[in-house]
């Protein structure tokens, strides 16, 4: 990460000067987005990308660091109505704790990110919203997101080759909503969360999902079949283990959807197979095309590796292949993917805009190995649980909140 900053600093400034040129044009403490009453100013939306470029420099970088700011606001702002607080120890702690991923203590961190123009105000407003967050998302969910024993029993029992004589396997029904705008994002948030009060049974959510899911399984119901538990996102794994069949999942947030789950059923079977820990796939993007354009596609390949032939001669960005753990998958490319068997295909992922080809190169599996710690499984799920809360409380300040450009 920053042990590689020394050689980063000169490129990474060099390539700010133009991207931030527009955003400055009215100086450098004029906001550029209005959080509720909070502005957020140009000065710090040019620190907050500075600072990522530095971390990894996320594609889309400006739209990723003024999201974060908004976030971060929303955060700070439901801590204060909260009345919580840090002391500057605790902040402090936090800033040595983020430093020491990169093997570095605090002031060598904010010397390095010094040279790169970042300045340490902003790595500490970073590292307190992030903190004050986690405060504020346990004194609301800690409750009840407490793990049991016959929890970790279960998680256990059903995901873990060397205690199972099964792979656990989960047969899911979804609902997917469009969220591809602010507005609608605020719009299907309000839905998904009317639908979960509102859901009684199999039946409803049936009904439901053949009403408002964008999913190709809403003719069946949002019926998906049998799929591997460990095929899921680790989070979303997570709240599906602590539903009973029947219930209904806390909405999801995708890139451009939200969406719900329900267990219909849970089962042992199989020999065992081994916990996939990472997973390698292929997006290949037809701009402006359909979902016959997508299909004709697939007529054409047999594996990943056929799809080369399909994009030669286009713009490169037009095929991508990565190989990732599981846990840094996005979302709504591990929920396709959970669906898949190596070599399928899901257009899931396809917009209005763009047609999307995903096709599953492959899974690397976990062949195990080692003594079970129940503390570690207690953590694990409790910090899935945790961030599945989480992640629907933000977006539902982000619902509530007035954004707009001054």
């Amino acid at each position: 990460m920053i042990r590689r900053m020394g050689l980063a600093v000169a490129a990474a400034l060099a390539l700010m000067g133009a991207g931030m040129a527009a955003a400055q044009q009215g100086g450098p403490f004029a906001p550029r987005v209005i959080v509720n009453d909070k502005a957020i100013t140009n000065y710090e939306l040019d620190q907050r990308v500075r600072f990522l470029r530095l971390l990894g420099n996320p594609p889309e970088i400006e739209k990723v660091a003024l999201e974060g700011l908004i976030d971060d606001r929303l955060r700070m702002a439901e801590a204060d109505r909260l009345g919580l607080t840090l002391t500057p120890e605790q902040v402090r702690e936090g800033m040595e704790e983020f430093a020491a991923r990169g093997n570095m203590t605090a002031e060598q961190f904010l010397s390095a990110i010094g040279q790169a123009g970042v300045a340490a105000e902003t790595f500490r407003d970073f590292v307190e919203a992030g903190l004050i967050w986690r405060d504020v998302v346990r004194g609301r969910f800690g409750p009840r997101a407490q793990i049991t024993e016959a929890e970790i029993d279960r998680a256990l029992a059903i995901t873990s080759p060397q205690t199972a004589g099964a792979v656990a396997q989960v047969l899911l029904s979804e609902i997917v909503l469009r969220a591809d705008t602010p507005e609608r994002r605020a719009e299907a948030l309000r839905i998904a969360r009317d639908l979960r009060r509102s859901i009684r049974s199999e039946s409803d959510f049936a009904a439901a999902a053949r009403q408002y899911s964008a999913s190709r399984s809403r003719g069946e119901g949002g019926r998906m079949g049998w799929m591997p538990l460990s095929n899921l996102p680790p989070d979303v794994a997570g709240q599906v283990l602590a539903l009973r069949p029947g219930q209904v999942s806390e909405p999801v947030e995708l890139e451009n959807a939200i969406s719900l789950f329900q267990l219909r059923a849970l089962r042992e079977s199989g020999p065992v197979s081994p916990e996939a820990v990472s997973v390698e796939y292929a997006r290949f993007l037809i701009p402006g095309g359909s979902l016959a354009d997508a299909m004709r596609v697939r007529a054409q390949v047999d594996n990943c590796d056929d799809l080369y032939g399909v994009a030669q001669g286009l713009p490169e960005d037009r095929l991508s292949r990565e190989v990732k753990p599981v846990a840094e998958v996005p979302r709504d490319v591990a929920l396709e993917l959970a669906k898949l068997d190596e070599g399928e295909i899901s257009y899931g992922l396809s917009t209005p805009q763009v047609a999307v080809v995903l096709m599953l190169c492959g899974r690397t599996p976990d062949l195990g190995g080692g003594m079970v710690d129940r503390e570690a499984v207690r953590r694990q799920l409790l910090n899935q649980r945790l961030a599945g809360y989480a992640a629907s409380y933000l977006a539902e300040l982000k619902a509530d909140a007035i954004i707009r450009e001054p």
